[in-house]
């Protein structure tokens, strides 16, 4: 990650996606290994933006596209890391006696998958037994 705009000439298509992050240090962290020479994202608060240069519209969209689902798992991943880390936080007895159920009910929310947004996956390669 670089704090400087993407190399570009007067040939080039250029685009910046900001997006608003709770930890936007962590998923710019997470995007950096797929970045190309053509990206630079930085960090400005809660804010992680990427500016791309490409010299064709669709070398743009492509890496555009292949940021936007980066960026989506980036965010994604780190959502459910802090659900979980705030249902394994220590609680005081008080919390306890107030809310028994919470750690259960924390944990289960961060486990359940939204099936309209996850890939759904079958394994073609299990032969049935006979």
């Amino acid at each position: 990650m670089t704090d400087d705009a993407a190399p570009a000439t007067d040939a080039d298509r250029t685009a910046t996606v900001r997006t608003e992050h709770a930890d936007a240090a962590t998923v710019a962290a997470a995007l950096e290994p797929d970045e190309t020479d053509s990206m630079r994202t930085r960090v400005d608060g809660d804010v992680v933006a990427c500016t791309v240069a490409r010299p064709t519209t669709g070398g743009l969209q492509s890496t555009l596209d292949d940021h936007l689902v980066n960026l989506r798992v980036a965010d994604r991943v780190t959502e459910r890391a802090r659900t979980h880390l705030a249902a394994d936080a220590p609680r005081t007895a008080a919390d306890a006696a107030d809310a028994p159920d919470a750690d259960a009910d924390a944990a289960a929310a961060a486990d359940t998958l939204d099936s309209a947004d996850e890939p759904q996956t079958t394994d073609t390669d299990t032969q049935p037994d006979t």
